[in-house]
């Protein structure tokens, strides 16, 4: 009975394998871009910070530095792009400007500290390792000076998520899973064809079949990471050619970010040596894969950046 089944939906498939490709392919990017398609029900209630049950407001300064960064990027719509206060040490951002529902920019609690005023920071419990970090040890006078960026840290950091949506980057990012699908069908069934296969032995076509789906799982992963690290060079490439200043904001966010990311490696023990490097940057989390530019590339290609001569 089982053999039957799937021998009619083997027949089904080969009959309508064009309509299936298809409607799977609009079935995978849809679901790649639900959560940019309406972020406020999605994407906000997961990132939102919370304070004392109540989903915590964004300070007067940070909305004002926000407007500041709207408006040094150039964006015209203003209204496309809304602030809200963010859980974590980084900006994080959905959305596509262009829809109805906009995007969203979570803004971190640490934002609002400053060198003499680190609140956001040393107001706020965070355990590692099953232990509150105690700020005023080596490790957490170390850690609290990465987590306080310049003003001109923070609007690169801001920039560069609103460049990021302003791209439309998670239209790309949500494309290559259903383009690699239809690349790798599309390809399988040419080479199929070219070889024979349509009338050979069923067990080679199975063997082509289950390798032609390995193959094709493996360059979904290496097109997914390769565009997903040019996509964070073009943003940081974008924002740094806005000004000196951004440039310079953009050196000392990343020098930060890999210098939080050394503590906290110590901080961790073992747990941390396999999450970070010696350097800073991130080691893969699944193997071969990369998903994003190292820290220090993305830093030393805005330092060259600051040393083009200005037209």
């Amino acid at each position: 009975m089982a053999v039957l089944f799937l021998w009619k939906a083997a027949a089904f498939v080969q009959k309508h394998r064009t309509g299936l490709l298809a409607v799977s392919c609009a079935g995978l990017f849809g679901a790649n871009l639900s959560y940019h398609v309406c972020p406020e029900q999605t994407f906000k209630l997961w990132y939102q910070c919370w304070t004392r049950g109540q989903p915590a407001e964004l300070s007067e300064k940070l909305r004002s530095l926000f407007s500041d960064v709207l408006q040094d990027v150039g964006v015209k719509s203003t209204n496309c792009y809304q602030p809200f206060a963010a859980f974590g040490f980084h900006p994080v951002s959905a959305g596509i400007p262009w829809l109805p529902a906009g995007s969203l920019v979570g803004l971190p609690a640490n934002f609002n500290s400053t060198a003499e005023d680190k609140q956001g920071i040393v107001n706020r419990v965070i355990m590692i390792n099953g232990k509150e970090v105690d700020w005023e040890s080596k490790e957490g006078l170390t850690l609290k000076e990465a987590l306080i960026f310049s003003p001109e840290a923070q609007k690169f950091a801001i920039a560069r998520e609103i460049v990021y949506l302003q791209s439309n980057s998670p239209v790309v990012y949500a494309a290559v899973l259903p383009v690699c699908l239809a690349g790798t069908c599309l390809s399988g069934v040419a080479i199929k064809q070219l070889l024979g296969l349509y009338s050979g032995p069923m067990v080679f076509r199975c063997i082509y079949n289950i390798t032609l789906a390995a193959v094709g799982l493996i360059g979904y992963f290496l097109a997914y990471d390769a565009v997903s690290q040019a996509l964070d060079y073009r943003s940081d490439r974008q924002v740094a050619i806005i000004s000196k200043d951004y440039a310079k904001g953009g050196v000392e966010f990343y020098n930060k970010v890999l210098s939080r990311n050394r503590t906290l490696r110590t901080l961790l023990g073992k747990q941390g040596e396999k999450m970070y490097a010696p350097s800073g940057n991130l080691f893969p989390r699944y193997g071969f894969r990369l998903k994003h530019a190292p820290y220090t590339s993305r830093r030393d290609l805005i330092i060259n950046i600051l040393r083009v001569p200005q037209a």
